[in-house]
């Protein structure tokens, strides 16, 4: 792989992924950008313990313009995108309307209404040129150079001051929110733990059984093998027994590492394989004629500073908030106001219907 660095006219950096050493980036943004002024703020709730982040410049992004003035296509016959070359594989770059930005700063603020500043960096990342394509339209060859891009930017993102945690998804389709049709996703470098990881180390430091809570929930998936999806010689995809969404994956390593940077090469070489084949079987969950399914895939990393675990189990998440054809979860009174949800399709009835779609 090779990383070719650069800076859009105000200032934001972009990075291209290539799969071939020779490849030449020397294309530059020649838009007339002023430098980008953005500013966010956490502030921390003490009823939950937890950090919110406002950041009211968000509010003037893009939204849903139409496929001819996409800004994640490449700058192609005098139109200028956010990707100054006529082409490219993958490529990363600084959010122009980021909910994280800048460097650390103090907690500030009253005993009962601490804040401080939203630090960080959120970047988004193209995964092909094609505006037309999704994920699961990509070869193995293009989603391993995107597994290559998500671990490149975990450890970079990792060393900034003040990051904590790094947070790697994939938002797809109109009905999870998404604002551009382009395939694509993002990178948070947040400066706190999130809470759901919080939430795991928690229950990870409090496990009372023999082993590793994540290795013995993934043995335990396999014994009982109900909701096993995919198994194979590195990964294993399973529903698992409390699914919260309708159809909900989470996927793997045999291997238990903690992030994305330490993979070894088997799981990294058969990654691509397994994930497109369960993007492709999210596809098919609702039969032939329905429009693609709308989803989130998240992968969920230890944090990478004072709350880092080695005993932390990397693994990525991937559901989808329709239940059936034209219906979709909402997260009403239970799910927003007390964070129980309530699932329609029993978690054994989801394995099953991901097995029925299975490629031949």
């Amino acid at each position: 792989m090779k990383k070719t660095p650069t800076r859009l006219a105000d200032g934001r950096e972009l990075i291209y992924f290539d799969s071939a050493d020779g490849t030449v980036r020397d294309a530059v943004d020649t838009r007339p950008l002023e430098a980008t002024h953005t500013a966010s703020e956490a502030r921390f709730d003490p009823l939950l313990s937890e950090w919110v982040v406002v950041a009211s410049h968000r509010q003037g992004r893009t939204y849903h313009p139409p496929a001819d003035e996409c800004p994640l296509c490449p700058s192609r016959d005098g139109r200028l995108s956010e990707i100054p070359d006529d082409d490219y594989e993958v490529v990363a770059f600084e959010n122009r309307f980021p909910s994280l930005t800048g460097g650390p700063g103090p907690v500030a603020g009253e005993a009962l209404f601490p804040r401080m500043p939203g630090a960080g960096r959120c970047e988004v990342v193209c995964f092909t040129p094609d505006h037309d394509k999704s994920f699961a339209d990509l070869t193995e060859d293009q989603a391993a150079l995107v597994l290559q891009a998500w671990t490149d930017r975990t450890a970079e993102l990792g060393r900034l001051p003040g990051v904590e945690q790094v947070f790697c998804f994939e938002n797809r389709g109109k009905e999870i929110g998404v604002t551009l049709g382009h395939p694509h996703g993002q990178i948070y470098a947040y400066p706190f733990t999130t809470p759901r990881t919080a939430r795991m180390l928690a229950s990870l430091q409090a496990y009372d059984g023999d082993g590793n809570l994540f290795d013995d929930l993934v043995t335990a998936e396999l014994a009982d093998g109900s909701r096993i999806v995919l198994d194979t010689e590195h990964w294993t995809a399973f529903v698992p027994h409390a699914a919260h969404w309708p159809y909900e994956v989470h996927l793997y390593p045999r291997r238990r590492v903690p992030d994305l940077t330490e993979l070894d090469d088997k799981a990294r070489a058969e990654f691509p394989a397994v994930y497109l084949e369960l993007l492709r079987r999210f596809d098919r969950i609702f039969g032939p004629g329905e429009p693609p399914t709308p989803y989130i895939a998240a992968w969920h990393q230890s944090p990478v500073r004072a709350e880092r675990r080695a005993d932390f189990a990397l693994h990525l998440e991937l559901f989808t908030i329709r239940r059936t054809p034209g219906k979709l979860k909402y997260l009403a009174g239970s799910e927003s106001a007390m964070d129980v949800f309530i699932n329609d399709v029993p978690p054994e009835q989801a394995a099953e219907r991901l097995r029925e779609v299975a490629s031949e």
